[in-house]
């Protein structure tokens, strides 16, 4: 028997990949144990050089114990990420299809098997598509994890029963390039498969984790507005605001595309990602971002400062100074900031229901957060009292 703990780096997809992990661990017998492990799996990132940084330094902190280190996910599949570490870390370069079983067949199968394990959180990371088939000229995401592929509808909706079952109240629809998801032989494409999770006995809440633009169709918004748990929400990659720097980028839509897509989604909290100083984004540029994110009535904006990645078409090209990249990220930040206020404001007087989801915390229907006290795991009905810089006050 061993003692293993799990981590993982960046997005919903690394959570979830991990997670199989886990439950792959418990159910051959293994004891999760974060404080005496001597197993460590780390489920890595590799979008920027800061990512890499961090999955090279978590990696060598785990190793310091002595035991096993498995490290997985996309750092894992980019070569040269860790070249210099202890002989105590084995780096799994597979598919995620892969990774578990090869994991827990190094680690070796005990006699006694547990029940199936429950995820760690009161909201389920349930993956249903994998690796993406489009060359945007900056990611090295297509080079780590393959091209585009779906999980059968039945394997999702029966993961998605099992979480109910488990006790969880949310679940979160994730993948590389969701909007791809095909079930083809079943008939199945995400706004189907929207509808049907949807309806799941004992489902509350159903959110997706991100969309492109080019994927957010009528027909999806109908379905997520005519299903009664699906949330209000919706992240939508932006990248840029300047139509110059998204051919540059190799991104298939233009900003006005981008902005008559999500006018669908009206009344939607929609989020986004940008990445500032790309090579050839000056000041006007910039300011078309700005100007983008405001039109698009966009709340939180996750900034992502322009890192050349191996591999990929713009590798070697930087031409934005650090300072430069930090004062845009700053701004940008300060704009998403007063957005999200604004909208939390209008939340005031008004009631909502809220996930609780840690100690005083929990996010509402169209994923706004909330203080508000209750017991994790818990749906309770909240009025809007006041507005901080961490949420919503609750009543």
């Amino acid at each position: 028997m061993a003692r293993f703990s799990t981590a993982f780096l960046g997005c919903k997809v690394s959570h979830a990949d991990v997670q199989e992990i886990r439950e792959r661990l418990l159910a051959e017998g293994h004891v999760e144990d974060a404080s005496d492990a001597d197993v460590a799996v780390i489920s890595t990132c590799c979008v920027t050089r800061e990512a890499v940084a961090k999955s090279r330094k978590a990696a060598r902190q785990a190793a310091r114990s002595g035991g096993r280190v498995y490290l997985t996910g996309c750092a894992a599949n980019l070569s040269g990420s860790f070249d210099d570490l202890p002989p105590n870390v084995t780096v799994v370069a597979l598919s995620s299809e892969r990774t578990a079983a090869f994991v827990a067949g190094n680690v070796g199968a005990i006699g006694c098997v547990q029940a199936e394990a429950r995820l760690d959180r009161v909201r389920a990371f349930v993956k249903v598509q994998d690796g993406c088939s489009f060359s945007c000229r900056f990611c090295v995401i297509p080079q780590v994890r393959g091209a585009s592929r779906s999980r059968p509808a039945e394997a999702v909706l029966a993961e998605v029963r099992r979480r109910v079952r488990q006790g969880h109240r949310e679940v979160v629809l994730t993948g590389i390039n969701l909007g791809c998801y095909r079930d083809r032989g079943a008939g199945y494409d995400l706004e189907r498969l929207v509808r049907t999770v949807g309806m799941i006995p004992g489902l509350a809440r159903l959110r997706l984790s991100s969309v492109e633009v080019n994927h957010v169709t009528e027909g999806l918004i109908r379905a997520m507005r005519e299903t009664e748990t699906v949330s209000p929400h919706l992240h939508v990659p932006l990248q840029s605001g300047d139509d110059k720097v998204l051919r540059a980028m190799g991104r298939r839509y233009n900003v006005a595309t981008y902005l008559r897509r999500l006018e669908h989604a009206e009344g939607f909290n929609l989020t986004t990602d940008v990445i500032v100083g790309f090579p050839g984004e000056d000041e006007h540029a910039f300011d078309g971002t700005l100007a983008t994110v405001e039109r698009a009535g966009i709340t939180k904006v996750h900034v992502f400062p322009y890192s050349p990645r191996p591999g990929t078409a713009t590798a070697a090209e930087d031409t934005v100074p650090a300072r430069i990249k930090r004062e845009r990220g700053a701004r940008l930040r300060a704009l998403s900031r007063e957005a999200c206020l604004r909208r939390w404001r209008g939340k005031i007087g008004r009631e909502d229901v809220v996930l609780i989801d840690r100690p005083g915390r929990g996010f509402s229907n169209d994923y706004s957060p909330w203080i508000v006290e209750g017991r994790i795991g818990e749906l309770v009905e909240v009025r809007g009292k006041a507005v901080t810089e961490e949420g919503i006050l609750a009543a």
